[in-house]
């Protein structure tokens, strides 16, 4: 019966329950009051009758207030949680009409302007996608051009950060650190000869040539520097080094020319939280103790501008020098056997901060495996200046701190698939968490949170939930 009433007149009876309920309280304790005053006790009588009044009113007040949080106010919650998932993050999932039944025609009102929108979307990503499919035709046959071709090219902004690389020059940035998009060209070239080469070009307008030591001084490279248009950056292209270089054929052509137009010197809290570049990562542990319990594993990917970046990711078992114990294996699948001859903490500490540099740091449960990070920089003498997002702070902003806020949960939520066989491995869960980061952000930006700035003073309002490490 209570299903179909309109979520107005249940409103209605909600306000109706108090005043019924405050009238027979007041009469109540009017009565006992009664009783007292005939005992010729009259401030016993008030104080009686204040006592019942009072703490009663409260107590109907709470209740009235409970039922209402959990027949109206959450499922409101949730239906506009959804909606904002179906309209800006593209989630194709069905309102749960169960959980909004008594809500009147609110829910099925909302299902149906939800479904018209993903139904439009979905046109206009069809149209889209017919377009897109030759775009990547067109990217397939220059990736396999500039593959064929034996030269390594680097497409540099003004701020000297890379936008473009392809797969013979993923190659040679490897022989240095890892190759990642948006990432000052000094992690991998002496920095002293890259700018001076960038000041003669500025004055010239022409083609320079130039030596450079890798920033591990390990190899020699001869580079040309050419310009770009309206000095928005230049090319670099890599003739030779000091050892001879396979090209990378399987890896694809990483770029993003919005890069060119990046403004320098601007604060991470002021920036777009789509234009930011993440790091996104998990670990595996021995336990769940991190000032005791060791790390066997550590994975991660680099998001740019609200795209997970494709071969960008690095993936390490680490060796905890002490036994894994069953249970934990049991969770990961990682055995003693596995970690044998892998890394040292220190040495996978390193190459994570290498691959994390100038990024934001995104975890879900964030204070969690910081705290080994912290822990493991403080043995390897690296310090962790990354500002840090936390997915769970992130998704009580936006579907509110009642929810359940599991990776799994977040997932099923979101639409977002992970493997069976990559589920509780560190890379498939950090994949997981960067396809839940893109699509959250959408859903931030469309509520006003459009600054990194901004969802810190949203998250700091749910610090009950977790340790803000900001």
């Amino acid at each position: 019966m209570l299903v179909n009433l309109s979520l107005r007149l249940r409103v209605f009876l909600f306000f109706a329950l108090m005043g019924l309920g405050g009238v027979g309280l007041f009469g109540l304790a009017l009565y006992f009051g009664y009783e007292a005053a005939q005992e010729g006790d009259l401030t016993s009588a008030f104080a009686q009758a204040a006592i019942i009044a009072g703490f009663g009113l409260m107590g109907m007040v709470m209740g009235v207030w409970l039922l209402f949080d959990e027949n109206v106010a959450k499922p409101i919650e949730r239906v506009a949680a959804r909606m904002r998932a179906g309209a800006h993050a593209g989630v194709n999932h069905h309102m749960d009409m169960a959980g909004a039944r008594y809500l009147g025609d609110l829910g099925p009102a909302a299902e149906a302007v939800t479904r018209q929108l993903i139904e439009a979307s979905m046109n206009t990503a069809g149209a889209i996608a017919t377009k897109t499919q030759k775009l990547e035709l067109e990217k397939e046959r220059l990736t396999k051009l500039l593959t064929e071709i034996p030269l390594a090219m680097i497409l540099v902004n003004s701020n000297h950060q890379i936008v473009l690389y392809d797969g013979q020059a993923a190659a040679v940035l490897a022989q240095i650190q890892a190759p990642r998009l948006n990432t000052d060209i000094f992690d991998y070239f002496d920095r002293k000869a890259v700018e001076a080469a960038w000041e003669t070009l500025m004055q010239t307008g022409e083609e320079v040539t130039f030596r450079a030591l890798g920033s591990a001084k390990r190899q020699n490279f001869e580079i040309r520097m050419k310009p770009l248009d309206s000095g928005t950056g230049y090319m670099l292209i890599i003739e030779s080094s000091e050892v001879v270089l396979a090209p990378d054929a399987s890896r694809p052509l990483i770029y993003d020319f919005e890069l060119l137009e990046q403004n320098e010197g601007t604060s991470v809290d002021d920036l777009k939280l789509s234009e930011l570049t993440y790091c996104v990562f998990d670990t595996e542990t021995t336990g769940l103790l991190p000032h005791k319990d060791e790390v066997v594993q550590i994975g991660a990917v680099r998001v740019v501008r609200n795209k997970i970046v494709e071969g960008e990711e690095m993936e390490s078992l680490v060796n905890p020098l002490v036994p894994i114990p069953a249970a934990s294996t049991k969770v990961h699948g990682i055995t003693d056997a596995m970690v044998q001859n892998a890394p040292m903490i220190e040495d996978a500490t390193r190459e994570f901060h290498e691959f994390a540099r100038s990024t934001v740091l995104v975890a879900h449960n964030a204070p969690f495996d910081m705290a080994f990070m912290h822990r493991y920089g403080k043995r390897a003498n690296l310090e962790w200046p990354n500002p840090v997002l936390d997915t769970v702070l992130a998704s009580a902003v936006v579907f509110g701190a009642s929810e359940t806020h599991t990776v799994d949960a977040l997932c099923e939520r979101l639409g977002v698939v992970i493997p069976s066989a990559l589920r509780h491995t560190a890379i498939g869960d950090a994949r997981a968490t960067a396809e839940v980061l893109c699509r959250l952000i959408p859903m931030l930006e469309a509520r006003g949170i459009e600054t990194f700035g901004d969802l810190l003073q949203h998250t700091r309002k749910h610090g009950r939930i977790l340790k803000d490490l900001n």
